[in-house]
């Protein structure tokens, strides 16, 4: 019974850090450029976009396809870089286990 109860204290501990961790992952930011810092996204660590940032010459030179594709090459990137911060995060507090649902 001493081993279910340790167990218990356990998982409230780490429920209580994934809590603070989420706080903390809404300020942790990572930013990206594509077409040579044309394009830069800023992106927290819950993967949700920031910004979105065009340099002006972009616009002049008039090519829409190739700016989607540095968009979505920047927001993609983003993406995978919040990402791995997230999963980095994670681990630290669950000791590397892998614990389904949690990222």
């Amino acid at each position: 019974m001493a081993d279910f109860k340790k167990m218990m204290k356990q998982a409230q501990q780490v429920q209580a850090r994934m809590s603070r961790l989420d706080e903390e992952l809404v300020k942790e930011e990572v930013e990206v450029s594509s077409g040579g810092g044309a394009v830069t996204v800023r992106m927290n660590g819950r993967q949700e976009l920031l910004a979105l940032a065009i340099r002006d010459d972009v616009f002049e030179e008039g090519d829409r396809k190739m700016l989607e594709e540095m968009i979505v090459a920047a927001v993609n990137e983003a993406h995978r870089k919040a990402g791995d911060l997230a999963r980095e995060r994670v681990a630290a507090i669950t000791g590397g286990m892998n614990l389904p649902g949690l990222l």
